[in-house]
């Protein structure tokens, strides 16, 4: 299958944004700082395999100068009222929806992502400043009377302190605001190191920031290919108080490791492997379009994917014959065709795990119903792929596949469903499906994960806690939770 007669660049697609505005340099202390004479980390387009930009190499001087621009500025972004980084916020909110367009453009280009996901994932990103704008006036105290009536207890919030922020590559606009939003509206300062392989959209947000009116300092971006030692720098300084990682499993272990040589505070969205049950009374409807959302949203390369779908007995056979017809019907292209519904994988190496987790359970018996075969031609794509019966020593059941595959099993009761929702050792998100509302919350508590979304494929919301149980992390972000994981509480015991 060539890959190129799928679906053919249109001259329309090209972003309002030059993919150079994202590469003008480390932006450190409100100043774009671009070194001579080092090598550069290239950006490429997973579409075509074209090279987009060039941005820094950030060394660990570079890493210890962002912390003291960030330190710089602490005291004064922590002494502005709270009104003042509320508007801040809000602009910043305004800012993205008015270029909301361009942004998509820029993320499809980057990531690869088909166009009209990249503009779901500005929105959502957008909506966490208008949130947290909302929230920086509402951070309060509390004062009571001891119950020995000795004394009163104060409980104040202060800002924790300078922040270490680490972004994935998956979602290069929401994973940064999720965190920075949240920081800013708390009264912290903060350094963000987005992924290298996606870098371009975090900086053309570092300068919409500075538009917003956020002052130099208080948002630093940096880009390494040296992610562990530059990292270690930062955490290895005792001004640093927060380290907020979005990311892989055995990366959040090793970062927990050597934050706590510092005792620094930490937040850790890690990986998922989401189960999706579906039982005989579901809406098949409701369901399939759950099942697509909650797997096919930016191609399967998200924490919260289903990897693992459960189908009880009665509702299987159909179930599996109109999610292959539905994952058929998508149109795989370049992410910034506007017709493309399923753009490419962010690398090579990603399409090569994907094709070895399909290949093992095929081999294992499991049935190919659609999909499955790697095309030829440029660009790190892999077609949306249904295999079913898909047996449960197969590796795709406890490795995220981050891809377009959707991975069936039957079940026969409500504790067999539980239980194999529960056999993984990640929980961040589940769905389950079923007319029975009363057995759909039975569920929801049995199965051990930190988001479940109910007769629905979507569980994201600025206004809810993001998070999850087990190896998916620790923390929340978002709703009101997400302000307090920059936040510290201190209590003053008073008599009046």
């Amino acid at each position: 299958m060539n890959v190129a007669a799928l679906s053919p660049v249109a001259s329309s697609a090209q972003p309002a944004i030059d993919p150079a505005a994202g590469a003008r340099g480390l932006y450190i202390g409100g100043q774009w700082v671009r070194p001579v004479g080092r090598p550069s980390i290239p950006v490429v387009d997973p579409s075509t395999e074209a090279l987009l930009a060039e941005v820094p190499d950030a060394t660990l001087d570079d890493a210890r100068a962002a912390i003291d621009a960030a330190a710089a500025a602490a005291a004064g972004w922590r002494a502005t009222p709270p009104r003042r980084r509320s508007e801040i916020l809000r602009r910043c909110f305004e800012l993205m929806t008015a270029r909301a367009e361009d942004l998509a453009r820029l993320i499809s280009l980057e990531n690869g992502k088909a166009l009209r996901d990249a503009r779901g994932e500005v929105a959502y990103a957008a909506e966490f400043f208008r949130w947290n704008a909302e929230e920086a006036v509402r951070i309060s105290g509390d004062f009571a009377l001891s119950p020995a009536g000795g004394n009163h207890i104060i409980v104040d919030y202060e800002p924790i302190g300078i922040c270490v922020l680490i972004t994935p590559w998956n979602f290069p606009a929401a994973m940064a605001t999720r965190k920075i939003a949240p920081a800013l509206a708390a009264g912290c300062t903060v350094v963000l190191k987005p992924a290298s392989e996606t870098p371009l959209t975090a900086y053309v947000l570092a300068a919409l920031y500075e538009e917003a009116g956020v002052p130099p300092g208080v948002v630093n971006v940096l880009t390494t290919s040296t992610p562990g030692p530059v990292t270690a720098a930062m955490l290895a300084d005792s001004r640093v108080r927060k380290l907020s990682f979005t990311g892989s499993t055995p990366v959040g272990r090793t970062l927990l490791a050597e934050a706590a040589k510092n005792v620094i505070s930490c937040s850790m969205e890690l990986g998922g492997n989401a189960p999706l049950i579906v039982f005989d009374d579901a809406d098949i409807e409701v369901a399939l379009e759950g099942a697509m959302l909650a797997k096919m949203r930016n191609a399967g390369e998200a924490c919260t994917a289903a990897n693992r779908i459960y189908v009880q007995s009665g509702l299987y056979e159909r179930f599996a014959a109109e999610l292959t017809v539905c994952m058929t019907a998508l149109k795989v292209g370049p992410g910034a065709e506007t017709t493309t519904d399923c753009g490419p994988m962010i690398t090579a190496k990603a399409v090569d795990k994907i094709e070895r987790l399909v290949d093992d359970a095929l081999g294992r018996g499991a049935r190919l119903r659609c999909g499955g075969e790697r095309p030829t031609g440029r660009g790190f794509f892999y077609p949306p792929t249904v295999l079913a019966d898909v047996p449960t020593d197969a590796a795709i059941g406890c490795e995220e596949i981050f891809g377009p595959v959707a991975a069936l099993s039957r079940f026969e009761s409500e504790d067999e469903a539980v239980a194999l929702a529960n056999a993984s050792e990640y929980g961040l998100a589940a769905y389950v499906f079923t007319r029975d509302l009363a057995r759909g919350l039975r569920v929801s508590r049995r199965i051990d994960t930190g988001m479940v979304g109910l007769n629905r494929g979507l569980v994201s919301d600025p206004a809810a806690p993001f998070g999850g149980t087990k190896q998916s992390g620790l923390g929340r972000e978002g709703g009101a939770h997400g302000v307090l994981e920059f936040l510290e509480a201190k209590y003053i015991a008073t008599t009046l």
